[in-house]
């Protein structure tokens, strides 16, 4: 397998794993909140079903979806990273 390969391997991997982490960190921190995906859909200004995506890991939201998405759960994006464990494995 050449070196090339392998780095795109593992950048895929590193993707989704990141989104996977993300989206527990989202629903980890609704849930706190006791909030619906619906709910936090309509603070966001987003759709249910991208609400229900992220959270599974199946996008890669953008960075203003991400600060709506802190500011409907009121925490900052420096809190949120920090606190909800979105750079480290599980």
């Amino acid at each position: 397998m050449s070196a090339l390969f392998k780095n795109h391997t593992l950048k895929q991997k590193t993707e989704i794993d990141i989104k996977k982490r993300f989206g527990k960190a989202i629903r980890r921190r609704r849930r706190e909140l006791d909030l619906s995906q619906e709910h936090l859909a309509e603070l966001s200004g987003l759709h249910r079903t991208y609400i229900s995506s992220i959270e599974r890991g199946q996008r890669n939201p953008s960075l203003e979806n991400i600060q709506n998405l802190t500011k409907a759960l009121d925490i900052s994006l420096s809190a949120f990273f920090a606190n909800y464990g979105v750079e480290v494995e599980d």
